[in-house]
């Protein structure tokens, strides 16, 4: 009996700080949110219409994520050429 009372008290002490550490991300203010559903509002998501909801939700998440990328991209443009060996 006294073994799986230490078993256990062990077993807890091991979880006890993975736990401590499950969520390691801050949760998001209300003002996120809010900048989050105008972006994708911009991006043409309507949360009144029902009917096309994953598909309107996915695809303007798709854009924004799009617009997002391209603000922080590094380099040149997509649209450049170069040549060598010449």
């Amino acid at each position: 009996m006294k073994s799986i009372v230490k078993t256990f008290a062990i077993a807890a002490l091991i979880v006890a700080p993975l736990a401590a550490f499950a969520q390691s991300t801050q949760p998001v203010t209300r003002a996120q949110v809010r900048e989050q559903l105008a972006q994708l509002e911009q991006a043409g998501y309507n949360p009144g219409d029902w009917m096309h909801y994953p598909a309107n939700i996915q695809r303007a998440e798709t854009i924004v994520a799009q617009q997002n990328s391209s603000n922080t991209a590094y380099g040149a443009g997509t649209g450049s050429t170069s040549q060598s060996g010449k």
